[in-house]
């Protein structure tokens, strides 16, 4: 059976087979979403530049050259390939595939013997030209130079045919001189040619291209100038590593500085800094003063051998080998020479200006002292005190009628208030001793007298209420002599001035004699300066935080001003007057209230207004850690102190926790507690502070279960139900008599009573006598008092206790007795013991239990 394939049907789809999808001198570019195309690539022959600077090379003449080597003749094109007759079968179709993909390859393969074939020509034909130049040079080297050169010799143009033996024949170089005037004249008239200087090419490691198999040459000059890591690391083979472009562009910004500031980096001079060191310095508190790299520091330790971070502290003397080392100059101190020098800073004359005079009012208490001052102000403070006595020192400053001002110290009179009273009189101008005409001197009055004589101050003698019944001024200024105070009325140089401070009598002779006083004494002070202060009172307020009563002495304190006092630092916020307004400013002798402290400073510490926050800080905590030293350190032991120690120990401990409205009270506070102490209980303060009782203050009271103290101070609500829940006691007081009352009551209490025991017989033991089957009756002859049944009686032998017991029985002659007298015979039992012999001592006392007192 036949089959017709001219009539069989074709397929709808093209057969499949091998086909080359890219033609030689073609890419294939590849798309997302399988789109393709391509490119096709022209390759373009690499262009020979000569160097910038070298004479461009003149052709060859072909008369006198050899003739090169004639390049082999090009291959004939292929013949026209023949028209391509149309598939009509599936073998036919196959046959054709296969014959356009073997004429794909061969005119692959003829175009690639074209190009190395080309290539072949231009290197032979490079290297004949090469072989020319060089022997164009040797012979030009070699030609004898002509006799007479000719005056003017142009140099010929660069575009001008150059005739050399080689390549010009004999006779071009016999040319007439008509022929080489127009040339010379035409090389004259050309413009000078422009010339390049040559640039060196930085040195380069020397690449020798690399053959393959097929002989074909590979250039790696691309690749010659990446950096890597055996290039890094193998200084010796290649040039040291370009700077990178942002080091040359800092550089170029840097010389531009330099340039703009009319400075050269070369005429820098290293700037020599004063370097000033303590005792202990850290190594980047010193790279920074001297204005170094505190790695640079670190470095030279660890080749003096010292392992060292940059945190650590170094010593004086390892500091100045550094300092030197970097070519500063060193200047020691010490740490204490931190302290601010009071006594170095003295005011010129000419600078100094008429101040007010201080005057402080001392006395006994309820003498009328605050009365008095009351009078002189028009106010009524003492109605304000409680109990009626003054408890804090107050500073107030009054304007009298003829305008002068005075500036008053109001200081306590009860016994506790010893500091305060000394602290007036060492910051005072004047002191006004108050006595009263119907009551004389008393110990608080002696007191204050030897205060006035240690501080130096004169005195006035005010003899107040002499407007009572029994006042007897005269019989006060014979009393003073006791304590060497002669008034003016007895010729003696002390101002006296008899007051009354209720009906307000000659109260203007007692200003007329503080003016006079202030007079004599020409009080002056600079007010252009820096202030100081010493601080009357200080104090914790809920709202505004620690507050300190402050007497300007020199300088003017103003708003904002910075400054340290004791161990406590700050920045003036407010200054508030004695009157409750706010000022901006307060010269000398003014007392005003300071705002802005970080904590309550003590009573009587020097107030000093410094540059700024570091210079006060540094003085502050110096302060505190002299304080914290002073504190925890031992005093030497010796045998003093060792049984002065162990006796301390032996006595019991009252532990109290103390918290006052204000730092004078509290201090005054703690000093009566310690005076009440005696050598069985002494008084422990746990705490002593000012402002309202805390939850920490419960805390620390509970742990040693000792009571709080409020004087003028209560317990918020979270303190007082933490001491609900724990048990604490609180104990309020508003008057210092019974504050201390109350608490020698509780020491007497933690001792307990006092057992006090009273002799009364003895009687020496004649016999021994059995009495029933254990207990034994003794003999005696009363010999000093009674013998009376239950009385405490103890044996003695030879001076030495045996026993102690009850007489449980006293009989004289059979009959039981109440007592029997010295000089009589008696026979007793004693209780629980049987062990007495004839010869010993029977002692007979009665004890009591006595409530103790402190």
């Amino acid at each position: 059976m036949s089959e017709d394939t001219e009539n069989k049907p074709t397929l709808g789809r093209k057969p499949l087979g091998l086909k080359r999808s890219v033609e030689a001198g073609e890419v294939k570019q590849t798309f997302s979403h399988g789109r393709t195309n391509k490119v096709v690539v022209e390759v373009k022959r690499r262009k020979l530049v000569g160097k910038p600077g070298e004479a461009p090379v003149a052709a060859p003449a072909p008369a006198p050259a050899p003739a090169p080597t004639p390049a082999p003749e090009a291959a004939p094109p292929p013949p026209p390939p023949a028209p391509r007759p149309q598939p009509t079968t599936m073998a036919s179709r196959r046959e054709l595939q296969e014959r356009l993909l073997r004429e794909a390859e061969e005119a692959r393969l003829s175009s690639l013997e074209e190009a190395r074939r080309r290539e072949t020509e231009e290197k032979q034909r490079a290297a004949e030209e090469a072989r020319l130049r060089a022997e164009e040079q040797r012979k030009a080297a070699e030609a004898p130079a002509p006799a007479e050169a000719p005056a003017a010799s142009p140099e010929p143009a660069p575009d001008a045919p150059v005739a050399t033996e080689a390549s010009a024949p004999a006779p071009a170089a016999a040319a007439t001189e008509q022929q080489a005037k127009p040339a010379a004249e035409e090389a004259r008239a050309a413009p000078p040619p422009r010339r390049f200087t040559p640039v060196a090419p930085a040195p380069r490691p020397e690449i020798k291209p690399k053959k393959t198999a097929g002989a074909k040459v590979v250039d790696n000059r691309r690749q010659s100038g990446k950096l890597t890591v055996s290039k890094a690391l193998n200084e010796g083979d290649g040039g040291a590593r370009a700077r990178s472009l942002a080091a040359l562009k800092r550089a170029r910004d840097k010389e531009r500085r330099l340039h703009m500031s009319g400075q050269s980096r070369d005429a820098q001079p290293k700037q020599v800094r004063d370097v000033v060191v303590p005792e202990v310095i850290t190594i980047q508190e010193l790279a920074n003063r001297m204005a170094e790299k505190g790695s640079d520091l670190v470095k030279s330790l660890f080749k003096l051998g010292m392992m060292v971070t940059i945190n650590e502290a170094i010593d004086q003397d390892t500091a100045e080998l550094l300092v030197e080392e970097f070519g500063h100059k060193i200047t020691r101190v010490s740490d204490s020479d931190v302290e601010i020098d009071h006594d170095a800073d003295v005011d010129a004359d000419e600078t100094l200006s008429p101040r007010a005079p201080v005057v402080t009012i001392m006395g006994h208490v309820d003498h009328g002292k605050t009365s008095l001052l009351d009078a002189l102000r028009g106010t009524d403070v003492v109605a304000g005190e409680a109990g009626g006595i003054t408890q804090h020192i107050g500073a107030y400053q009054v304007q009298v009628a003829s305008g002068d001002k005075i500036t008053f110290l109001d200081t306590p009179g009860h016994s506790a208030f010893s500091e305060m009273r000394a602290r007036g009189a060492n910051v005072t101008d004047i002191v006004i001793l108050v006595v009263a005409a119907d009551d004389g001197l008393m110990p608080q009055t002696i007191e204050a007298i030897n205060h006035t004589k240690a501080a130096g101050v004169p005195m006035i003698v005010a003899i107040n209420k002499v407007d009572k019944d029994g006042a007897n001024p005269q019989k006060i200024r014979e009393r003073l002599l006791e304590h060497e105070v002669i008034v003016e009325a007895m010729s003696g140089e002390v101002q006296d001035v008899e007051v009354s401070a209720l009906k307000k009598i000659n109260l203007e002779g007692l200003v007329d004699k503080i003016l006079l006083q202030a007079e004599l004494l020409e009080l002056k002070a600079n007010p252009d300066r820096a202030a100081e202060a010493v601080v009357i009172e200080a104090k914790l307020d809920k709202g505004r935080g620690p507050v300190a009563t402050v007497l300007v002495q020199r300088g003017t304190l103003k708003k904002g001003d910075i400054f340290v006092v004791g161990e406590q630092s700050g920045k003036v916020r407010a200054l508030i007057n004695d009157k409750g307004k706010q000022v901006n400013s307060a010269g000398p002798s003014e007392p005003v209230e300071v705002l802005g402290l970080t904590g309550v400073p003590s009573a009587g510490d020097k107030l000093t207004v410094v540059e700024n926050e570091q210079r006060a800080r540094e003085v502050a905590d110096y302060r505190r850690q002299k304080a914290l030293e002073k504190r925890t350190t031992m005093a030497p032991a010796n045998i003093d102190t060792m049984f002065s120690s162990l006796a301390a120990n032996r006595a019991k401990e009252y532990p109290v926790l103390v918290k006052g409205d204000v730092q004078g009270s509290v201090e005054a506070i703690v000093t009566a507690l310690n005076k009440i102490s005696t050598d069985d209980i002494k008084a422990r303060v746990l705490h002593a502070g000012v402002g309202a009782i805390t939850e920490s203050d419960v805390t620390l009271a509970k742990a040693s279960n000792a009571p709080i103290i409020g004087f003028n101070v209560r317990a918020n609500a979270q303190a007082r139900a933490l001491a609900t829940r724990d048990g604490v006691r609180f104990k309020y007081f508003d008057v210092i008599y019974d504050l201390l009352d109350d608490i020698r009551g509780e020491m007497a209490g933690v001792l307990g009573p006092e057992r006090i025991e009273t002799i009364v017989g003895r009687a020496e033991i004649k016999e021994i006598f059995p009495a029933g089957k254990k207990d034994k009756a003794a003999g005696l002859l009363v010999t000093d008092g009674i013998m009376r049944k239950g009385l405490y009686a103890r044996i003695t032998r030879d001076d030495v206790i045996v026993s102690k017991t009850v007489i449980a029985s006293l009989r004289r002659f059979k009959d039981d007795v109440a007592e029997v007298r010295a000089g009589l015979e008696c026979g007793v039992v004693l209780q629980d013991t049987n062990d007495i012999k004839p010869g010993d001592i029977l002692e007979t006392f009665d004890v009591e239990m006595r409530d103790r007192t402190l």
